[in-house]
This record gives structure tokens, sequence and C-alpha cells, in this order.
């Protein structure tokens, strides 16, 4: 069985549905998504809408992101607390608050913050950034022992995460693995394709295998988008979709 686990939309549906249509054509009978899905992207209560359709019509198993708590509930002190390292990211999350609707707000508010879940034998957890804080990185090149600090508590075979919109895998010295899937809405890379992971698990004998795929989509239309939004900072935003120079705009 193949398994597809995204993450980090941030309202692109762009790219969202060449994922789709990537997952669909390698015959994916799972969804894995580890939340962030609106906030500071083209299209935030459409990007909203359509995983709760795909949450009706396919197997899919959805996590809360940082961003997804953060645009639930509007707060002036959250904005500032945004505001005094990414000005950019602080306009973003006040204009996508006054954008979504109530429903919408309830929506990404009531979505569990970590999945367990067993699969064929195998124990899967789902998170966002860390098992420890969603908004912790699991960066590439990190020493063993900084990933296993953060797995120390959790008895899982294999931790899916997102966050950093930096895929990346580790294999522990306690024989747990730790997969990032990257991000599917803003990828940080010098070439802007979407990037998920997919999980190929033996039904038989729970064996399985992990690989990262790398999805062209319509930049130029999602950067189009963002930049008409009109917000201060979007047009960066949209230069960050084409060409991903650090990890939040400047």
């Amino acid at each position: 069985m193949k398994i597809a686990i995204i993450s980090d939309i941030h309202g692109n549906m762009e790219a969202l549905e060449s994922v789709l249509h990537d997952i669909e054509s390698i015959e994916c009978k799972k969804i894995f998504c580890l939340g962030d899905i609106a906030m500071a992207g083209p299209e935030p209560s459409k990007t909203i809408h359509k995983i709760q359709e795909l949450m009706q019509t396919k197997d899919f198993y959805i996590i809360q992101g940082n961003t997804d708590k953060m645009l639930s509930v509007f707060s002036f002190d959250t904005q500032n607390k945004i505001l005094k390292t990414n000005a950019v990211m602080a306009s973003a999350y006040f204009c996508d608050s006054q954008t979504l609707s109530v429903e919408e707000k309830d929506f990404l508010a009531n979505l569990p913050e970590r999945k367990e879940l067993t699969l064929f034998g195998i124990k899967i957890l789902l998170v966002h950034g860390s098992p420890r804080k969603n908004d912790e990185n699991i960066f590439p090149n990190l020493d063993i022992k900084e990933v296993e600090e953060m797995i120390k508590e959790e008895t899982a075979d294999i931790i899916f995460c997102g966050h950093t919109h930096m895929p990346c895998g580790y294999q522990t010295n306690t024989e747990q693995t730790v997969v990032n899937a990257g991000s599917i809405g803003r990828p940080f890379s010098e070439k802007p394709l979407s990037c998920y992971a997919v999980m190929d698990i033996d039904e038989q004998t729970g064996a399985f295998q992990i690989q990262h795929r790398f999805v062209k989509y319509d930049v130029e239309k999602a950067a189009k988008k963002i930049k008409e939004r009109g917000f201060e900072g979007a047009e960066k935003l949209a230069k960050m979709l084409i060409h991903a120079t650090s990890r939040y705009p400047e």
C-alpha cells in the first residue's frame, strides 16, 4: 500500500491540485496531511474547502499546523509576536484572519495537534514540527542526537513531520524513522517544485520504504494570485514562490 504524506500547503491551490494529481497517478490509498493549510498563500479559503472535500471523499488523515492554530483565533498579541521576526508574515496573518469565515476558523481550531495510528503492525505518529512542539524545526543535517532528543518520549516506529519546508529523513539509534515531508505550497528550494513523501508499505510483512517526490505546478499563476491579494508584503511572498532564497521573506 502506498500512502502520501503532504504538509505546508499554505493556501496554494495550484500546487495542491498538481500534487493530488500525482498522488492519484501513483495510486496512493491514503493521505496524511501534517497541517499549515491556509496561511500566507494565494487562496486560503478555497484551500480549506478543498481539504474538507478530501476528508469526505478520500481516506484522509489531518493534524493541525502551528499557523492553523494561529489563524483559528486572531489576537493582536500574536500579530505583534510575529511582527518582531517577520513583518510580511504578520501582515499575511492579519489579512488571512480578516478573510476567513468563523466556520473556517472553527475548522482549523478543531484539528488535532497530533495523530497516532498503527498500520500492518507499524506504529506511526503524525506531528507538524516535532513531537515536542508544533513549531520546532527538524531540519536536514541535524546531529542525530538532536533528533533523538526531540523524539525520546515517543515509541512510534515512524514519525512524520513538516514545518520547515525542507525535506529530510533520519534513522535513529533507537531504530525509529523520522521523515520531514517538505512543503506542497511554499517549498524552500531554488527550484519551485512541490515536495511530498510517499510510504510504500508491505501489507503482509510491514516492511516499508519512504521516498520524496517533487512535482511541477503553475508557479507563475500562484504567484500572480498571491500578489493580487494586496496585503503588505504579498509581492515578496509571490517572488518567494518563484525563487526561494530564504526560509521566510525578508
